[in-house]
C-alpha cells in the first residue's frame, strides 16, 4: 500500500470574482525608437467592482541596466484597494497566429516582482522575454507583436483572526478553580492555583513548586509579607497577562501598585514589574515623588528612579519637595540616592549658569 497516498481533507475552494482577457498588439519596429524604460500601454479595464487594471509593456525593457535585451511585461492596478489578489497571465502570439504555450508566464507560479512605486501596485517580470528571441519568433508579416492578457481577481477576503483568548480562557479556569493542586494561604484567606501555570510564569515558583524546597510536595503553601489583595492581582495577571480594568483593590492606588510591584520583584515577573513602573510614574507628583523614588531605587527600577530623579528637581519642584513628610526618610534611608540627587541638581544649575539649555522658573 502506498503509505503516501492522499487522505480525505478539508475542502477548499477559490473564487474568481471576475475576469478578462485582452489582447495588445504592438509595431515592434516603432517600438525599437522608444527610449528604455518608456512603456506601450493597453486600455484601461474594469476586472472586479471598482478596480482598473492596465497592462504596461516595455519593448526596450523597464530597467536601463538590462541594456535593451529584454522586453518587460507588467499589469498594474489602477485602484486604490490594496486587499485585491490578481492573476496575471501572458502569452504571446506566434507567427502563425496562435497562442504560444512555450512562451506564456503567469503571477500564480513565476512573478518575477510584485512593487508599489506610488502609482499603484504592478505585477509581472522585467526579463519576460529575450528581445531578439521576440523579434526571430513571435514578430509577424507585418511587423507586429501581439501579448495575449488575462486578468483574474481572486476573492482574497477571509475571516479576520480573533484576538486571543487565551487569557480569558485561564482566568475562567483560575475563577472555577478546576484541577487545581496547590492552595496558598495569605493572612488566612486561601487561594487555589494550578502548579504547572505559576511554574510556566514565574521561575521561583517553579523552584519551589517542582524543585527541592519542601514546597514542593506541600498542598498548601502559607505566605508571608504579601496582602491578601496584592496575591490576588498578581494570581490574576499570571494567568491572564493582564491588571484588572477598574479601580485596584487597596486603599491607595500608589500603595497598591507599590506592593505589586515588590511582589513581582519577588517573583521574578518582570512584565509586571515594568507594567507597575510605568503606572507609577503616572502617579508622579509633588506629594508622591520621593515615595516612588524610594520604591524604585529598593527593587532597582532604574528609569522610574532616574524619571524621579529628573522630576524632583525640575524648576522649582524640589522647593516644594524637601517640605513633604516621605523626603526626610529618603534621605536617611537612601543616602546614595540623596547624593544622586544633590549631583542632578548641581548639574542643572551649572547648565542654566553656562546657557546650555536649562530654565529656572
Amino acid at each position: 500500500m502506498n503509505k503516501r497516498a492522499r487522505t480525505s481533507g478539508p475542502e477548499a475552494r477559490t473564487t474568481i470574482v471576475a475576469s478578462a482577457v485582452l489582447k495588445l498588439s504592438v509595431d515592434y519596429e516603432q517600438s525599437q525608437e522608444l527610449p528604455i524604460g518608456k512603456a506601450v500601454y493597453s486600455d484601461t479595464v474594469t476586472v472586479g467592482q471598482d478596480n482598473l487594471w492596465r497592462v504596461e509593456c516595455f519593448l526596450r525593457g523597464e530597467k536601463v541596466a538590462d541594456g535593451g535585451k529584454y522586453i518587460s511585461v507588467f499589469l498594474r492596478h489602477m485602484g486604490e484597494s490594496t486587499s485585491v489578489m490578481p492573476v496575471f497571465e501572458v502569452c504571446l502570439m506566434d507567427r502563425s497566429g496562435r497562442p504560444s504555450m512555450r512562451q506564456r508566464k503567469t503571477t500564480l507560479r513565476d512573478c518575477e516582482t510584485m512593487a508599489d512605486d506610488g502609482n499603484g501596485r504592478t505585477w509581472g517580470w522585467t526579463q519576460f522575454i529575450a528581445a531578439t528571441l521576440a523579434e526571430r519568433n513571435y514578430t509577424t508579416a507585418d511587423g507586429h507583436i501581439t501579448f495575449v492578457c488575462s486578468i483574474m481577481v481572486i476573492d482574497d477576503s477571509s475571516t479576520p483572526v480573533p484576538p486571543s483568548d487565551i487569557g480569558a480562557h485561564l482566568g475562567q479556569l483560575l475563577d472555577h478553580a478546576e484541577g487545581t493542586d496547590v492552595s496558598f494561604i495569605v493572612e488566612g484567606q486561601m487561594f487555589h492555583a494550578h502548579r504547572a501555570v505559576l511554574a510556566a510564569r514565574s521561575s521561583v515558583f517553579r523552584a519551589e513548586l517542582f524543585g527541592s524546597m519542601s514546597e514542593a510536595t506541600m498542598p498548601s503553601i502559607t505566605l508571608q509579607d504579601i496582602a491578601p489583595a496584592t496575591f490576588e492581582v498578581m494570581l490574576r495577571y499570571m494567568y491572564t497577562d493582564a491588571l484588572p480594568s477598574d479601580n485596584m483593590p487597596g486603599a491607595c492606588p500608589i500603595n497598591t501598585l507599590q506592593h505589586l510591584l515588590a511582589a513581582a520583584d519577588r517573583y521574578a515577573l518582570d512584565r509586571l514589574k515594568i507594567i507597575c513602573a510605568h503606572k507609577l510614574w503616572e502617579e508622579v507628583s509633588i506629594e508622591t515623588a520621593t515615595t516612588i523614588l524610594a520604591c524604585a531605587e529598593t527593587y532597582n527600577c532604574a528609569e522610574l528612579k532616574s524619571k524621579c530623579i529628573d522630576f524632583i528637581v525640575l524648576g522649582k519642584n524640589l522647593k516644594e519637595v524637601i517640605f513633604t513628610e516621605s523626603y526626610g526618610s529618603l534621605l536617611v534611608k537612601f543616602p546614595s540616592v540623596a547624593a544622586e540627587l544633590r549631583e542632578k541638581l548641581h548639574d542643572r544649575i551649572y547648565a542654566y549658569g553656562n546657557g546650555i539649555g536649562a530654565t529656572e522658573d
